[in-house]
């Protein structure tokens, strides 16, 4: 076994084994999971209670804010934490006993709302809104992407603080992998239509096959969060901060949410360009992640959460397909984690990350033109066929599939390239995760708030979205070509993420 580390904590943290890294990382998989599902079935699903499309974005607003104001102090008060448990997985705990929380009450919503008078006609027959589990859904989501942001920093300092001579990449590429099986976990169960077949009891007056389904996936869910958290408390062995180290972290600096703040004028050099650029990929991302499944039921399959049967099936067709889509995606994304380190070596992190956003832009641009073709708009007039082509179904995956190379260029690279410049000033990587996440959910709440007023503005659906997504992906490319910092091919991997050597 390799000699101990010393970490940012000030102390003496045993060199953890790649197989035990592996395992103490396993909550990120149950995090994902449930992720998973929330983004291929809930903005479908809330649909169905009564919020309309225009709306739905809104709805988004919950994780930016608690990501903005959650993940960042979580981020520094762990980074100063004494508990005997150590510094990252008090958190860790208690996120996911949040979590599990959330998701019941999304997945019981309908019941909730049957019960407290929404209506008294059965799901098959009634048709309108449902304000009870309209609220009861919106709280749930709500306190589900709080918890989520109360676990994801923390699960992230860890893999810092552990990785010791195994380096960035690898702990990232471990992080994505967890992330890629948590998503094929979760978009397989998206996908699926057979779970109220499986647990018929799931089934009530207030909640038919899809609501049965939505909620039989998440208890699974839950299940296997539970799992993985244990997995990772068990395995993930912290060195407990000493008290007097944290004294000493704590003297002449604020406390509470104003830290973090005055924490950005002590960022590491090349830090701020990395924000910026981290922010406009972001920007290009947001529209596909929250609407992906909502487009292939909309502009795809031509259905409707609300309209007649043949509408609504079409429409519960086009989100399952574009599960399936994500659960090619998720498969390509782990095959690709693997790829990062190697590539970013031979080719520097900045170029990656440039080139990674140029494929972006270009697949954007493909979702409008699918989309227009789909509708008629341009093409020829399809809207009339009884199902969409099948070439254009196959291209829609297709995109879905070529997009799984870029996202884990996403979700890995801006977070080793913080890791790296955090480590080259002695730690804090709690408070630089944390800060880069605010470069994250800053374009999500433009997205959210934006995108649904722009849609409705030009009348066309999910389809204006993408197309200025195209645009802030070639802004991105551009702006990372000037601004991102040079790192050394080598240094990618030779730099701890537990706070350098």
């Amino acid at each position: 076994m390799a000699d101990d580390t010393e970490g940012s904590a000030g102390g003496k943290q045993p060199q953890i084994s790649l197989v035990g890294l592996f395992l103490a990382c396993m909550v990120a998989g149950g995090v994902q999971y449930g992720w998973a599902l929330q983004l291929s079935l809930l903005t479908p699903y809330v649909q169905t209670l009564g919020i309309p499309h225009a709306l739905t974005s809104v709805m988004w607003l919950c994780g930016p804010i608690a990501g903005l104001l959650v993940q960042p102090c979580v981020g520094l008060y762990s980074d100063k934490c004494t508990s005997k448990l150590g510094r990252r997985r008090p958190f860790i705990f208690t996120g996911c006993v949040i979590i599990c929380i959330s998701v019941i009450i999304i997945g019981f919503s309908s019941d909730i709302g049957y019960a407290l008078g929404d209506t008294k006609e059965d799901c098959t027959v009634y048709t309108g809104k449902r304000l009870h589990a309209a609220a009861f859904f919106v709280m749930g989501f709500w306190l589900l992407d709080f918890s989520n942001n109360t676990v994801q920093g923390p699960a992230r300092a860890l893999m810092a603080d552990l990785a010791g001579s195994h380096g960035p990449s690898a702990a990232n590429a471990i992080f994505v992998s967890w992330m890629a099986i948590g998503n094929i976990l979760g978009y397989s169960s998206g996908s699926t239509n057979n779970w109220h077949k499986w647990f018929p009891f799931l089934q009530t007056r207030a909640c038919c096959e899809a609501c049965s389904n939505l909620k039989a996936a998440f208890l699974v869910s839950v299940v296997f969060l539970g799992l993985s958290t244990v997995v990772t408390m068990i395995f993930a062995n912290e060195v407990p901060l000493d008290p007097v180290v944290a004294k000493q972290q704590s003297e002449g600096q604020a406390s509470g949410p104003l830290a973090v703040f005055k924490g950005l004028k002590n960022l590491p050099p090349g830090m701020p360009q990395v924000l910026i650029v981290t922010g406009l990929t972001w920007l290009s991302w947001f529209p596909f992640i929250l609407f992906d499944t909502d487009w292939m039921g909309r502009e795809m399959y031509h259905g409707r959460p609300d309209g007649s049967p043949t509408e609504v099936a079409n429409f519960q067709e086009g989100v399952r397909q574009g599960a399936f889509g994500l659960l090619l995606n998720s498969v390509v994304l782990g095959f690709s984690s693997f790829l990062i380190e190697p590539m970013c070596r031979k080719l520097t992190a900045k170029v990656v990350w440039v080139m990674s956003c140029f494929i972006v832009c270009i697949a954007m641009a493909m979702v409008t033109v699918l989309s227009s073709w789909s509708l008629g708009d341009i093409g020829g007039n399809v809207q009339d066929a009884a199902a969409v082509d099948k070439g254009l179904k196959s291209a829609a995956l297709a995109l879905f599939v070529a997009l799984g190379f870029p996202f884990a260029v996403l979700c890995s690279v801006p977070f080793a390239v913080t890791a790296q410049l955090a480590a080259s000033k002695g730690g804090g990587q709690g408070l630089c995760t944390g800060v880069l996440n605010i470069s994250i959910v800053v374009p999500q709440m433009i997205i959210a708030v934006g995108s649904g007023p722009w849609d409705e503005l030009f009348g066309k659906g999910n389809i204006p979205a993408f197309g200025v997504a195209s645009v802030f992906a070639f802004t991105s490319a551009v702006a990372g070509i000037f601004m991102l910092p040079k790192l050394s091919k080598t240094s990618f991997k030779s730099v701890s993420m537990g706070g350098g050597h």
